[in-house]
């Protein structure tokens, strides 16, 4: 059988279709190789969103065209790189009806987390951002679906899904019409540039709020409700979608961990509004109070970007200083790129670069003190873990996640995989945990 390597660049949104085409190509009689070295076929799936995250595919594919003894006998067709999708059928054509048929079908092994896409394309027209190009209008699944997917999985050994979407806050909306914008004012946004991707009908998934409750707060309502299942997490969410109903979701469904991805991006409100955000500083810190109000725990992570046009040093202070107030678990820092057009790419005063460097490494620095801090403070404590395998960094240990989501190591063995289990963390690395679940064994025999 023809085997074929998965390299995958970006967000939980790629991993997602990253899976979604693996399944397909084992379905069609390829294996999944375990490395570009001895795979017949090495497909890259990239990020639109940052033009760095293209430029390090396209770098790839360089590097590997010189690696005759990996490609030989596959290099008569390449499969090129396009912004607007344009090698969708090709890619098919070659990888889809390349094997043959196969022996009956044989689904990639399952591990007891999953992704599930609710839905696609996204309205939100951030200045910076090129997904509503290329991914189309927000268009959303019905809720039977997905809970039958879900329901799927976890008859398949999965324990824990994240619920996946541009911006899964979004989800069941009514599409709103396309804006336009202006690159020099964040209030309104420029007409598409490109192949626009148009949803199915406007009709598709649209879920009406009922009972005070927003669409993906009934979604969530829903998944909860299936037997078996024992977490669900969601990504990547928008501040906007954060209304009441959603912040009280966390308090009364025991299965919605008590994690939230919320990408801030800036902390300058002239920034933010530049950037098309639909929020301002003070909205931002609300939410997160009303969240650690609900569940003091709450593990909170973010998206920030450093170097955006106009940004001066009082606005990168701004952000700085939203940074120290919220306390991070995590923050995920991109250096502004400019993504060929996109409102941003032309707006006026771009920053230089090493401007932007010096910046980011603040940020940075920042950031890793805070997480250091927070890390350190869970030592001591007890913590329940979804245990999802091998530790990526030690195969002789096993790993798993908290609910807050954070990865803690262990000694193990495979008999804990899928399990949830209580551990007392003992130290803390960088942005992981390490535990021992033998001393709550211990605690709780000394207790009968």
């Amino acid at each position: 059988m023809p085997s074929v390597y998965i390299k995958t660049y970006g967000c939980q949104m790629n991993e997602r279709d990253s899976e979604a085409v693996a399944a397909q190509l084992v379905a069609k009689g390829y294996t999944l190789a375990p490395s570009e070295h001895v795979a017949d076929v090495i497909l890259l799936n990239t990020c639109s969103v940052r033009d760095l995250a293209e430029q390090k595919a396209l770098n790839k594919m360089e590097n590997l065209a010189f690696l005759d003894d990996i490609l030989t006998g596959r290099r008569d067709k390449v499969v090129e790189v396009e912004e607007e999708k344009g090698s969708e059928a090709t890619i098919k054509e070659h990888l889809l009806h390349g094997a043959g048929a196969a022996n009956g079908v044989h689904r990639p092994p399952l591990q007891v987390t999953a992704f599930v896409s609710i839905m696609q394309g996204c309205n939100q027209y951030c200045t910076f951002c090129i997904v509503p190009y290329t991914r189309g209008a927000e268009r959303s699944r019905t809720i039977p679906d997905i809970v039958e997917e879900c329901r799927e999985l976890v008859s398949r050994g999965v324990k824990e899904v994240t619920l996946l979407g541009q911006i899964v806050t979004s989800y069941g909306r009514r599409r709103s019409p396309r804006p336009s914008l202006s690159p020099s004012d964040g209030e309104s946004l420029a007409k598409p540039v490109g192949r626009f991707l148009p949803g199915r009908g406007p009709g598709d998934g649209q879920v009406p709020i009922q009972d005070g409750k927003s669409p993906f707060v009934r979604l969530l309502e829903a998944v909860h409700e299936i037997d078996g299942l024992e977490r669900i997490r969601f990504t990547s969410p928008h501040p906007k979608g954060y209304g009441d109903d959603l912040v009280a979701a966390y308090g009364r469904l025991p299965k919605l961990c008590e994690s939230a991805h919320l990408p801030v991006q800036s902390g300058s409100d002239r920034i933010l509004k530049s950037m098309h955000r639909g929020y301002t500083r003070e909205r931002f810190l609300g939410i997160i109070d009303k969240l650690r109000r609900v569940k003091p725990e709450m593990g909170i992570t973010t998206d920030i970007i450093v170097g955006f046009p106009g940004e001066t040093e009082a606005d990168f202070a701004e952000t700085l200083s939203l940074v120290r107030e919220v306390e991070f678990d995590n923050a995920f820092v991109f250096k502004y790129s400019p993504r060929k057009d996109t409102p941003a790419a032309s707006m006026p005063d771009p920053i230089p670069q090493e401007v932007i460097e010096e910046r980011h490494g603040r940020l940075l620095d920042l950031v890793n003190e805070i997480g250091k801090k927070k890390f350190q403070d869970c030592v001591g404590r007890r913590a329940q873990i979804l245990v999802e395998g091998p530790s990526r960094k030690n195969p002789e240990r096993c790993e798993g996640r908290t609910r807050a989501n954070k990865i803690v190591v262990f000694e193990g063995s495979d008999r804990h995989h899928g399990q949830l289990l209580d551990l007392r963390i003992t130290r803390a690395g960088s942005f992981t945990l390490y535990g021992d679940p033998a001393i709550v064994n211990l605690e709780e025999s000394n207790h009968e």
